[in-house]
């Protein structure tokens, strides 16, 4: 059975800097990546139908404009030699990202530092701190 690294991607220097970094260590250990871009999004419980139609539209907009940032990555890797797939999805990332790790018998979550520093991120928690709590694999966080 193939390893599988499940890495978090949003666009960003640091998340190409993980997928990189995952690239590099796939080949080494002959695994196969899976870039994973998580659009936060919370749901709201009282709509119209219109506004539900609307809120349903912005959603599938947003995650093509999402597939549209992750696409040319994935190509690019499996191009490199790396076996690479991808996908975007609404929702917590910290959670879908340990979903998807689950799901799919991943053996490791890479992700990239996003160099937050402030007090609030220190003591609210951020994606690296839910991840190291949560995650059913270890979890490796690229500077």
């Amino acid at each position: 059975m193939t390893d599988i690294f499940i890495v978090g991607f949003d666009g960003s220097e640091s998340a190409r800097h993980a997928a990189d970094f995952a690239a590099e260590r796939a080949k080494l250990a002959k695994a196969k990546l899976h870039l994973v871009q998580v659009l936060e999004w919370s749901p709201y419980s009282f709509h119209t139908p219109e506004e539900l139609a609307e809120r349903h539209m912005r959603r599938e907009q947003e995650l093509d404009r999402a597939n549209a940032i992750v696409q040319p990555v994935t190509d690019e890797l499996n191009a490199a030699g790396v076996e690479t797939t991808c996908e975007a999805r609404h929702g917590n990332a910290a959670e879908l990202l340990c979903e998807i790790a689950e799901a799919k018998g991943a053996v490791q979550i890479i992700i990239g530092r996003s160099g937050g520093t402030g007090l609030a991120n220190r003591l609210l928690g951020s994606l690296v701190i839910s991840l190291a709590q949560a995650a059913p694999v270890p979890v490796t966080i690229v500077p």
